[in-house]
């Protein structure tokens, strides 16, 4: 295992193709932020007794891999 890998870091190669639009590295870049994403997305809801439950909006969660997939693809790896 490298260095990176135990990180949790994504691999640059893996960066560099996301940010040329390579759809394999987009897709394991939303892999990689998806907990994270999902975490921002899950909403508090009561129900009619009054106890809460968390729920993923998945409207947002949609709208969430959309703006990072659009940030990665005008991202400047230099």
């Amino acid at each position: 295992m490298s260095k990176q890998q135990s990180s949790g870091l994504l691999p640059y190669p893996v960066i560099a193709a996301a940010t040329h639009g390579d759809v394999d590295a987009i897709n394991a870049v939303l892999k990689h932020y998806e907990g994270y994403i999902c975490a921002l997305s899950t909403k508090r809801l009561y129900d009619e007794n009054g106890q809460p439950h968390l729920c993923v909006d998945e409207g947002l969660r949609r709208r969430l891999e959309a703006k990072l997939t659009a940030k990665i693809l005008t991202f400047d790896v230099a």
